[in-house]
């Protein structure tokens, strides 16, 4: 038996919740790693913020090798914290 589209427009909005959602964690989660890495006390203009945003992008897209050297500012420290909550 087929969904009549009332059903289907529930399960439409339903899944447009779970997409709010998730795009939610990931911009948190994206914007906890930038302030980390200093990009908050930037002047930057979003053009060229998302310019560079896309070519990292890109860089992982495409699989090239990354390093995965220690951070010069300590593990969940915001660059220029004394680390202290």
């Amino acid at each position: 038996m087929k969904k009549p589209s009332s059903k289907i427009r529930e399960d439409i909005a339903r899944l447009q919740d779970q997409l709010r959602q998730a795009e939610t964690r990931e911009a948190e989660r994206i914007g906890r790693v930038a302030l980390k890495a200093g990009l908050g006390e930037v002047e930057i203009v979003d053009d060229d913020l998302l310019a560079a945003f896309r070519e990292v992008a890109a860089r992982f897209r495409q699989g090239r090798p990354h390093r995965r050297e220690p951070s010069p500012v300590g593990t969940g420290q915001i660059a220029g914290g004394s680390g202290e909550a």
